[in-house]
């Protein structure tokens, strides 16, 4: 059976080790990116160097437009969707609340939330036993941060991710009787680029001292974690977390 998974913001990061580690377990991996194709074509070569099938779509998660365009493409490359991963997410530099603009908050909750409302939506549609599907799976990638508020770094990117999990809960309990489950990963201090986005690229360095295990994560530790929500063997799994910080 052709499994086809979309996953977002998948051209870096935790997003890029999943499609990797998807693509190398059989799934027929959209490997969806905003900015960077190269960066998204070599996630497509890797899957593609060990027998696997990829594509990538570039799309704008926080345009409706693009989301639709994304899950289409996905529909005629690839066949009928198994599983979602709502991965992408950005954040800004480093920056108390009292120095925030509209413009900036905006511009973060149209991505992580927004967006990840979006791309849930279609897949919904794709994957209900009541709307036609054969049933599916999604992984919202939210963060440690929902649950630590991220004081004088990123109290909107914090935010961002506790409207997250609150998504994961009240959708998985609304498409639970649909085939459709609905779980979520916290990943802690991971080595991505993202940090450089915040402006401190070594941040995990700076923090791991505050990590229980004594050591930030890899991107495929988180990646683990969202194949095995994926899979088979997480099929009485719903509405759950795994959090995957150190014991932070």
């Amino acid at each position: 059976m052709n499994k086809v998974l979309v996953i977002t913001g998948a051209s870096r990061g935790i997003g890029a080790a999943t499609a990797r580690l998807a693509g190398a377990a059989g799934y027929s991996v959209c490997v969806n990116y905003r900015q960077n194709q190269a960066a998204a074509d070599r996630v497509v070569a890797d899957i593609e160097a060990v027998g696997g099938k990829a594509i990538a779509v570039r799309a704008d998660v926080s345009v409706e437009g693009d989301v639709v365009r994304l899950f289409e493409t996905a529909d005629r490359s690839l066949g009928r969707l198994s599983g979602l991963v709502n991965n992408a997410g950005i954040l800004e530099a480093q920056a108390r609340v009292g120095s925030m603009d509209a413009a900036r908050i905006h511009r973060v909750l149209a991505t992580n939330v927004v967006g990840a409302f979006i791309c849930a939506r279609e897949a919904v549609r794709r994957l209900s036993t009541k709307q036609g599907g054969a049933g599916g799976a999604i992984v919202n990638v939210s963060s440690g941060a929902s649950r630590l508020g991220s004081p004088g770094e990123y109290v909107d990117y914090a935010a961002s991710k506790g409207a997250i999990d609150t998504l994961t809960i009240g959708l998985a309990r609304e498409v639970a009787e649909e085939g459709i489950r609905v779980n979520a990963v916290r990943p802690g201090f991971i080595y991505t680029e993202m940090h450089a986005s915040g402006g401190e690229p070594d941040r995990v360095n700076r923090v791991t001292e505050y990590v229980p295990m004594k050591r930030g994560g890899e991107p495929d530790e988180v990646a683990r974690a969202i194949l095995w929500l994926l899979s088979g063997e997480a099929s009485f799994t719903t509405g759950a977390f795994i959090d995957v910080t150190g014991g932070k």
